[in-house]
């Protein structure tokens, strides 16, 4: 029998589960670029394929000690409760962040008003389904779209997640639109509060991040798909010194691995200060685990193990083993539903 160590399971906080096609394919010079590729890829997306091909991917997540996702989607109501059924079938906890999207992208991705979009998530929460809210980024949604998001969000005690400050030219165009940067609008806008993800936030500057602070909102890092994009290095130390809460996602899922996420926190911030040990382990469990759950308002979810006899963990102490997990190891260390089972 293989010794093993229970931990709490990882919170995948953000994820485009559709996105795992493009791993190794997409190429492009930027974001911008690598954007177009993704959109051609998300026109093709049926029921069918998104089915067949997240419950694929879901597995791989579970088997990398991922026990729930926070899916932000956009592809439609019917890839949603086929993303739905194949969560189940793949055992990962799942909450749809069915996403606003009132202009650019894929005319798919679009509602024709927020009042649309609202009755879109009163739909598939009548049939059951874990669901937040998810304005797509302030590209994506005007500040009248926003102002009814968040008051719905609030009202209703939903989670909201948002893309913000991921890429500059994101930031100059929301600077020519409405005179501010994209945190100062959700904040003006009523989006930001304690149940509010910023995924990315990138590019945030001190003042944005001392909204983010002051309204207790979370960022949600994605360091693989941040580096794989070119996006940039997240204010790591910054964001540590303000208290504000983080959490992890495997966002485009170049990478599904849990273990390389934290391990790329902890690494962008002791590259930024040139100090090592900035975020204590147990801070960078809880990123992984507790704090992702929390943004995608999951109070349950299920836990997992560690092979202790793993040839990563060959010769580390007992107490050593969860610095050693973060340091050194890669998702092959949890043990599988299989072998548990």
């Amino acid at each position: 029998m293989v010794e093993s160590l229970p931990l709490p399971g990882f919170v995948n906080a953000h994820s485009h589960t559709f996105q795992r096609a493009l791993r190794g394919r997409a190429a492009g010079g930027d974001f911008w670029a690598w954007r177009e590729n993704m959109l051609t890829e998300a026109d093709r997306q049926t029921p069918a394929l998104v089915r067949v091909s997240y419950e694929a991917t879901y597995g791989e997540m579970r088997a990398a000690g991922f026990t729930a996702v926070g899916e932000f989607h956009y592809l439609g109501l019917a890839e949603a409760y086929a993303a739905r059924e194949a969560a189940v079938a793949a055992g990962i906890e799942l909450v749809l962040l069915h996403v606003a999207y009132a202009r650019g992208g894929l005319p798919r991705f679009r509602q024709e008003t927020v009042r649309a979009y609202l009755a879109e998530v009163e739909e598939l929460r009548d049939a059951g389904m874990r669901v937040g809210l998810a304005p797509h980024s302030v590209r994506a949604c005007p500040a009248d779209w926003l102002e009814e998001i968040g008051r719905y969000a609030n009202r209703e005690k939903l989670p909201l997640h948002v893309h913000a400050d991921e890429q500059p030219k994101e930031i100059e165009e929301c600077l020519a639109e409405h005179s501010c940067r994209p945190i100062e609008l959700l904040a003006r806008t009523g989006c930001l509060g304690e149940r509010t993800t910023v995924v990315h936030a990138t590019h945030a500057d001190g003042a944005e991040l001392d909204l983010l602070a002051s309204s207790g909102a979370t960022v949600c890092a994605c360091p693989t798909t941040e580096a794989d994009l070119g996006d940039g290095f997240l204010p790591a130390e910054r964001i540590r010194g303000r208290g504000i809460p983080l959490c992890i996602g495997t966002d485009s899922n170049v990478r599904i691995d849990p273990f390389e996420e934290l391990r790329e926190l902890e690494g962008i911030a002791r590259r930024q200060t040139g100090r090592r040990g900035i975020f204590a382990t147990d801070e960078l469990f809880r990123f992984g685990s507790a704090l992702g759950a929390y943004a995608l308002g999951l109070e349950d979810w299920p836990g997992i193990e560690i092979d202790l006899e793993h040839h990563s963990l060959e010769g580390v102490a007992s107490e050593h083993v969860a610095g050693a997990l973060v340091a050194g190891c890669c998702a092959d260390v949890v043990v599988s539903k299989r072998e548990s089972g």
